[in-house]
């Protein structure tokens, strides 16, 4: 597991001096395109920028990122997609439920949701805009979630691999979701979030 970690490190160092300057910017777009295309590993991106400028920058800029991806995605699929689609499977019963379930999700459990590392975030997104959720309940899961994702993949976390042959690294997800959940009931009260 360490010679992976090893392997890992050298390559975030080796890309960032490769590409010199552009290193970082180029991480931060990818991690703006990631909530877009889901192959690309949003883990990678965030350390990129955590090595190059540091824990606090490297968190901001990868928070604002993520959240700024989150955020088109969401607009994207709801401004152009979300009519046709839900005029394709208006007939089908189930998947009709399924929307509405997620559409009349808290924002306690889109926050929780969102705060899992694991959690695909462009499904989230489109699933978001697809079932005409809430803007601004939606976009608070986002900036809370986020929070706490960006801080595991940037610090605790180096990749889903080592997260999960690490018992700690796992403690710290679940005290990461709790504190999100907390959060977003207190925030919920205070913004009068549905």
């Amino acid at each position: 597991m360490s010679e992976l970690f090893n392997s890992f490190y050298e390559f975030i160092m080796s890309t960032i001096d490769a590409l010199g300057v552009y290193g970082p910017l180029l991480g931060s777009l990818f991690i703006v395109l990631e909530s877009i295309i889901p192959p690309l590993p949003l883990f990678v991106f965030i350390t990129i920028n955590f090595v190059a400028f540091g824990k606090v920058l490297g968190f901001i800029i990868s928070w604002i990122c993520t959240c700024i991806g989150c955020m088109i995605s969401y607009y994207l699929v709801k401004r152009f997609f979300r009519n046709w689609i839900v005029d394709k499977i208006k007939d089908v019963n189930l998947l009709t439920k399924c929307m509405h379930y997620i559409e009349n999700l808290s924002l306690s459990q889109v926050t929780v949701i969102l705060s899992i590392p694991f959690t695909p975030a462009f499904m989230i997104n489109i699933a978001a805009g697809l079932c005409n959720m809430n803007f601004k309940k939606y976009m608070t899961a986002i900036l809370i979630s986020k929070i706490f994702l960006v801080y595991f993949w940037g610090i605790v976390g180096t990749g889903l691999l080592e997260s999960l042959h690490n018992p700690s690294s796992i403690i710290t997800v679940i005290v990461m979701m709790v504190v999100a959940y907390l959060f977003s009931i207190i925030i919920k009260k205070v913004l009068k979030i549905d």
